[in-house]
């Protein structure tokens, strides 16, 4: 199958072809662990997991390396506030992501590299930029010259002047060119520090996600990702850095997503607008952000707010219902032979929707078309799925679950390995009714129905036994 990606390098949506047939390497910028992620960072996991999770629905063998920045600023500022030390704060962080990730269905990278064990690895990439002539010490620092690099900007396609407004200058002194960025800090005191040929100090932040991605992936990735806040200048002084050193192209593929929005507003410290990954979860289903984000097309900006938080939890009930109804069904035809009708097959469209459902990640990763194909689908097969039919055929059941079972392996949102936590009492309410009722006790039924209505629950007596469901509104 033939998949087209839209690349940031050249502005324009083209074939992938990775350099290994059978085998692709993606590289994504990990969170700076000085705090819990936010939804802004949630949406870079969450998009590029799906990703991957598409590429090995497809055979691919994928490397994915997602980093840590366990050294930097703002974790030793933070340790700072805290009277800890960096590497407590940063694993702690660590830990809590782990958390969050977890909750959030995404999966563990392949490799997920910290900063301060490839010290030894970044060392070497700038000593390799230093004997190219790439490099010049300031004041116990080694900075990086863009100057020396004639394709500095293809990225962000900044124009110059741009690039010298948009770059972090440091204040304490004057560097060449307020472009210039720095490989490596010399120590100060009370930070932490490695030996290096240029003193004591510690790597820049550009620096090492270079290093981490291309001893992992070697010196061209298929695919470097990341947010749109991070192209310039970070990801332009990874291009820089790395084909200074190498003399070969970086990246075959750069894809970045849109920004993230908060009533309408773009996500900022400075506005007190961030929200946290754990405060959204912790009174909604943690699958309803990954629909969110889902539910827009990568590239674009997301606009967060409860209309499309409650849109994404009526979405994913219906999901949830559709799962329910599912197994209600199957559950009963795979004991009881009687109940089969050979004649039925929906087998051949069920395979025509999946292979849509497939297009639509093709043409550089559609998620909100893919999620309309499941709409379809659901809608299609809850007809089929109707109490009232009494006889199913048992392979289109089984057809049915593979088309659940292969869209959640890319998507994660459909609820098939285990029941449901919020579903375990009202089963036992169930139960209980069905005993009162052989045992006459209509009265105490129908105590446990209301209740069962109360709890948000509508339950339906078919010939095939008690059938339940959870409003979607």
């Amino acid at each position: 199958m033939e998949i087209y990606l839209y690349n940031t390098l050249t502005q324009k949506k083209e074939l992938f072809v990775p350099q290994n047939k059978e085998k692709i390497g993606l590289y994504t910028c990990g969170p700076t662990v000085y705090d819990l992620i936010h939804i802004g960072n949630a949406r870079v996991f969450v998009v590029f997991d799906c990703l991957r999770r598409f590429f090995k629905q497809l055979s691919y063998e994928v490397t994915f390396v997602q980093n840590f920045t366990d050294v930097d600023d703002k974790i030793i500022n933070r340790a700072r506030e805290k009277g800890l030390k960096p590497e407590e704060i940063a694993s702690y962080y660590i830990e809590q992501y782990l958390i969050d990730a977890d909750r959030l269905g995404i999966e563990r990278p392949t490799v997920s590299p910290r900063a301060t064990e490839h010290i030894d690895d970044i060392i070497g990439l700038i000593k390799q930029l230093e004997d190219r002539g790439y490099t010049y010490a300031l004041e116990g620092d080694i900075l990086f010259d863009v100057s020396r690099f004639s394709d500095y900007g293809k990225l962000s396609r900044k124009p110059l002047e741009d690039q010298m407004e948009g770059a972090r200058v440091e204040a304490r002194y004057q560097k060449r060119n307020p472009a210039d960025f720095v490989l490596w800090k010399s120590a100060k005191p009370g930070e932490p520090y490695w030996e290096s040929p240029w003193g004591k100090g510690r790597p820049g932040w550009h620096i090492e996600c270079s290093a981490m991605s291309m001893k992992y992936l070697g010196e061209t990735l298929d695919i470097h990702a990341g947010g749109i806040d991070l192209i310039f200048p970070h990801h332009e002084n990874e291009i820089a850095q790395s084909e200074a050193a190498t003399g070969k192209t970086f990246v075959k593929y750069w894809l970045h997503n849109g920004y993230v929005n908060i009533q309408n507003e773009k996500m900022s410290k400075s506005l007190g607008n961030i929200l946290t990954v754990r405060e959204l979860y912790a009174d909604r289903d943690p699958r309803v952000l990954r629909l969110v984000i889902l539910f827009t097309h990568y590239r674009n900006p997301i606009n967060i707010d409860d209309t499309i938080l409650d849109a994404a939890g009526s979405y994913l009930n219906r999901i949830k219902n559709f799962v329910r109804n599912f197994f209600f069904i199957y559950n009963q035809i795979q004991s009881d032979s009687k109940r089969l009708d050979s004649d039925e097959s929906l087998i051949d469209k069920i395979q025509s929707m999946y292979e849509k459902f497939i297009a639509s990640l093709a043409d550089d990763f559609n998620t909100p078309q893919a999620l309309a194909v499941l709409s379809d689908f659901i809608k299609e097969m809850n007809t089929y799925l109707q109490p009232k039919r009494k006889k199913w055929n048992l392979n289109t059941l089984k057809s049915i679950f593979g088309f659940l079972n292969q869209v959640n392996q890319i998507l994660g949102v459909i609820p098939l390995q285990e029941m449901e936590e919020e579903d375990r009492e009202v089963l036992k309410l169930i139960q209980n009714r069905e005993i009162a009722r052989k045992n006459r006790d209509f009265s105490q039924a129908d105590l446990l129905r209301d209740t069962i209505l109360k709890s948000g629950y509508t339950i339906e007596d078919t010939p095939l036994g008690p059938r339940y469901y959870r409003d979607e509104d």
